[in-house]
């Protein structure tokens, strides 16, 4: 297949398209920056996903079977606790609304216009709403582990962007029959952060609004590509939680929940051992995908 990735100048992107490139796909890089060396050796197009000209210009050309998005602002920049460390480093604190929705947008209006099939994108776990509070209003869990199904209650801008992009996605399906696929990708880590979280272990002192929840570099990478290659197999629009099984956290996940949020106690249905608070279940079921990585196997007891 012949596939655009843009962000490739990110964290996640090396990941992404070295999976890609074993399997044997031609890919087309896009991104702001220069892409890493190690990567250098595909073709590269500059571009800023929230100029409709340079989204144009990344897939000039056709022959495009599917994009994979990367590219996205990773954090709510208007958020009251982050906007001024985003404007100190010159970031706009519009800049997750203009990247997320409005790059998305004219990437998705791209890709109509070269007639591209498939588009997988990026998405996060925050979509949920769990995480970057901004009311006092705790989050209102109605059953633990989380899955799809679970309500949104979303405050801040990254988190709505993700969950509106997920929505965004759909109506393309809907009305132009584009397959579209969005990975909830959960706390994203490469190796080097696996061995530093397994260094740095120390016993839980509270409730994590992140749910204690991970994933590792090449796992989400994995899911992008088997999205795409079984696009054609499955539901024409789908979102996954992408996360692995387990927890970053020493504790088991239930003695979490009883330390820490009693209350939650009678909305818990299964969480054995170290198990996730978010489901993969149906990333598993649905393309067979499966977590390879792991941060426990760097603890020294």
């Amino acid at each position: 297949m012949k596939i655009l990735v843009t962000g490739v100048s990110g964290r996640l992107g090396p990941f992404v398209v070295k999976d890609l490139e074993a399997a044997g796909h031609e890919l087309v890089l896009s991104s702001r920056r220069e892409p890493p060396e190690e990567i250098r050796h595909w073709p590269w197009r500059q571009g800023d996903i929230t100029q409709f000209e340079d989204c144009l210009r990344m897939l000039a050309g056709g022959g495009f079977d599917a994009v994979q998005h990367l590219a996205a602002q990773p954090s709510p920049t208007d958020h009251p606790d982050l906007r001024k460390q985003a404007e100190a480093q010159g970031i706009s604190f519009d800049a997750t609304m203009k990247s997320n929705i409005m790059g998305t947008y004219y990437l998705l209006q791209a890709a109509l216009t070269y007639d591209v099939g498939i588009f997988v994108m990026t998405g996060s776990n925050c979509a949920l709403g769990h995480g970057y509070r901004i009311s006092d209003r705790p989050f209102p869990f109605h059953y633990l582990p989380v899955d799809e199904a679970h309500p949104s209650d979303v405050e801040d801008s990254y988190s709505y962007t993700k969950l509106a992009g997920e929505e965004l996605l759909a109506s393309y399906t809907r009305a132009y029959g584009m397959r579209t696929h969005m990975v909830r990708a959960a706390g994203i880590c490469d190796a080097a952060r696996r061995r530093a979280m397994a260094d740095n272990l120390k016993p839980a002192t509270g409730w994590n609004p992140w749910l204690w929840c991970w994933v590792g570099s090449e796992d989400v990478a994995s899911a992008h590509r088997l999205l795409m290659e079984k696009a054609s197999e499955i539901e024409p629009h789908g979102v996954y939680f992408c996360n692995a099984d387990d927890s970053t956290a020493l504790e088991p996940s239930s003695e979490l929940v009883k330390r820490f949020k009693a209350e939650l106690l009678p909305l818990v249905q299964e969480l054995a051992g170290h198990a996730s608070f978010l489901s993969n279940q149906r990333l598993r079921d649905t393309v067979g995908w499966a977590p390879r990585t792991s941060w426990r196997q760097h603890r020294v007891d």
